[in-house]
């Protein structure tokens, strides 16, 4: 039965590098890590050995890391020059942190407007256009292209305008109905909604009714 190292060495041009496991007990860890290094015949006049440690999702605090540390200074020419763990994957940003910003402008066929947070465009849509958004999306013309809102993963977000023709809408992962199923020749402002994972459509004035009401069927 092969029994898995927690502790892989390699040599690199500029010292070696320790590859930790990430998934162990830390001391586990710790007692080959040291078993390893015990193996090595000490060089204290030798030269300077410039040591990266590499602990993969393992994040350890400050008092975990001396003792990486710690049990490496006891090989005398071994000398660690960083500690690192991977990067924290970082998920889509509070849909409640989000704010409205202005833009101006036509967005033309073939053009796509992107942007972070909510977004109020002041032009039209033109068929061929597409805009997105990690949030929300108010557009004061007509919306004749495509519309993506909440594009981070947020189901919330909606997306509005003067006049609601597009050739697609989207929100989250949701994509709406056949665009001829969206033709309205109202003369209000209209917005896309997502109910129980389905796309709807309701008059702009009923807005903060309709989120009122999804809120308290959150209990918030």
């Amino acid at each position: 039965m092969n029994v898995k190292s927690l502790v892989t060495i390699k040599g690199v041009k500029d010292g070696l590098v320790f590859l930790l496991d990430d998934a162990s007990e830390f001391d586990a860890l710790l007692d080959e890590l040291e078993a390893k290094l015990a193996k090595h015949e000490q060089q204290l006049s030798g030269p300077i050995v410039h040591i990266q440690i590499k602990l993969g999702a393992r994040q350890l605090g400050e008092e975990d890391k001396e003792r990486i540390r710690s049990a490496i200074r006891k090989q005398g020419n071994f000398v660690v020059q960083s500690i690192e763990s991977d990067p924290v994957p970082v998920g889509p940003a509070d849909y409640s942190t989000y704010k409205v910003e202005t833009v101006t402008g036509m967005v033309r066929s073939g053009q796509t407007l992107e942007h972070e947070g909510h977004l109020l465009l002041l032009g039209d849509v033109n068929p061929g256009g597409t805009v997105r958004s990690t949030g929300d999306i108010y557009i004061m013309g007509a919306l004749r292209g495509m519309a993506h809102a909440g594009c981070a993963g947020h189901a919330e977000a909606i997306i509005a305008a003067s006049l609601m023709k597009p050739t697609q809408l989207r929100i989250a992962d949701v994509i709406s109905r056949p665009p001829d199923e969206w033709a309205s020749s109202e003369p209000w402002m209209e917005y896309a909604y997502l109910q129980e994972g389905s796309m709807q459509i309701d008059k702009m004035a009923h807005l903060h009714h309709n989120r009122n009401r999804a809120l308290q069927a959150k209990g918030v």
